[in-house]
């Protein structure tokens, strides 16, 4: 296919960061798009590893704190933990959902709701409301590091997971310029959080197409 037809495909305006980030060349451009289809599906399977096991440890944690299997349903109610959720509305249409097709369980809502859903949970309202007790779950947590700052660093993850799940670049910086670094840094963060939870990251990806270095310089060169 000829780079007009490309073009027709994708849209000019889609493929022009890629075309100015390689100067113009053509061939390098189509390259780079490649590129980062291949590097999101890599670093994508690393984060459903890591929200899977960010949510579970939650989840086990505040079904103690609140001796409470069905923690999230009743927490929703007014007065709950819950009660001012950014999507408090949405997850209580989901367990209407599975109850009226008498599909409910706590574990459906875990795996239903979404990776905001969770780390909201670190900002100060529902942390206190939790008896600031969240940060259990990180046993082998940097000293030091507070509810602000994991909820930050968090919300990088998040911001960088809707990037790719949206089908957007993740290899450009915030100028538009040609980067990996975004792509390290959100993958030294899980790494770092992953080792928090009491985890090795080369068991828990084990088999995956953990971060692609080759890739990463392949792309830096460009």
């Amino acid at each position: 296919m000829k780079y007009a037809e490309y073009e027709v495909a994708f849209s000019p305006a889609r493929l022009n960061k890629y075309l100015v980030a390689c100067g113009w060349n053509k061939a390098k451009a189509l390259k780079l798009y490649r590129n980062n289809i291949m590097l999101c599906k890599a670093i994508y399977g690393i984060l459903n590893v890591f929200e899977v096991v960010l949510r579970n440890a939650i989840n086990e944690h505040y079904k103690t704190y609140f001796d409470d299997k069905n923690w999230i349903r009743n927490q929703l109610q007014p007065g709950g933990m819950l009660e001012s959720h950014p999507q408090c509305a949405a997850t209580i249409k989901t367990i209407a959902d599975l109850e009226n097709k008498g599909m409910y369980t706590n574990d459906r809502v875990v795996s239903s709701v979404t990776f905001g859903f969770w780390t909201y949970l670190f900002t100060k309202r529902p942390y206190q409301s939790g008896g600031k007790s969240l940060l259990r779950i990180f046993p082998d947590k940097e000293k030091g590091l507070g509810q602000r700052a994991i909820y930050n660093e968090l919300q990088a993850v998040k911001s960088f997971r809707n990037r790719i799940a949206h089908y957007e670049a993740i290899c450009f910086d915030s100028m538009g310029s040609k980067s990996t670094s975004t792509v390290r840094e959100n993958y030294a963060i899980i790494v770092k959080y992953i080792q928090f939870l009491g985890f090795s990251e080369s068991s828990l990806f084990y088999g995956l197409d953990v971060i692609p270095h080759k890739l990463l310089n392949k792309i830096d060169l460009l």
